[in-house]
């Protein structure tokens, strides 16, 4: 598990890769975002924009979320307090979803000596290297001794 104190500005964390199938575009997009190009590869492909099936931002977004947990071990969670994020590029059946986190700032508490906000940057890349979705995201982080303060 990663403290404050283990966090520098430009440290670096990379994911595995995680491949989209067919099934869960659909059912993410049928439970959550039920539009027609996230639902049906047919009509999909006569949309303006995404010419074919696309899985649902938030759906990559879902996945980002996973693969943060898994590269970026920080003690007591991912607590976030702001985050902005594009969607470059549409997530398609078969991607193999990677991210590469990037931190940017770490501001320890004025009043809470025990934490501070680290800031860092997210890249979701497929297999081609091409950006699906760009984030900036802020978090509390503890420090070691965050009980004893």
């Amino acid at each position: 598990m990663l403290y404050l104190e283990d966090l520098n500005v430009g440290d670096q964390f990379k994911s595995r890769e995680y491949e989209i199938t067919l099934a869960e575009v659909l059912d993410f997009a049928q439970k959550y975002d039920p539009q027609v190009f996230h639902t049906d590869p047919e009509k999909a492909k006569d949309h303006p924009i995404f010419k074919g099936l696309a899985a649902s931002g938030w759906h990559t977004s879902a996945i980002v979320m996973r693969l943060w947990t898994e590269c970026f071990p920080v003690a007591y969670g991912l607590i976030g307090s702001d985050s902005s994020l594009r969607w470059p590029r549409p997530t398609r059946v078969g991607d193999k979803i990677s991210v590469e986190v990037e931190i940017v700032s770490i501001t320890p508490s004025k009043t809470k000596t025990d934490r501070g906000i680290v800031s860092y940057i997210t890249q979701a890349k497929n297999q081609h290297q091409d950006v699906l979705l760009i984030s900036t995201t802020k978090i509390m982080v503890f420090k070691k001794d965050f009980d004893k303060v």
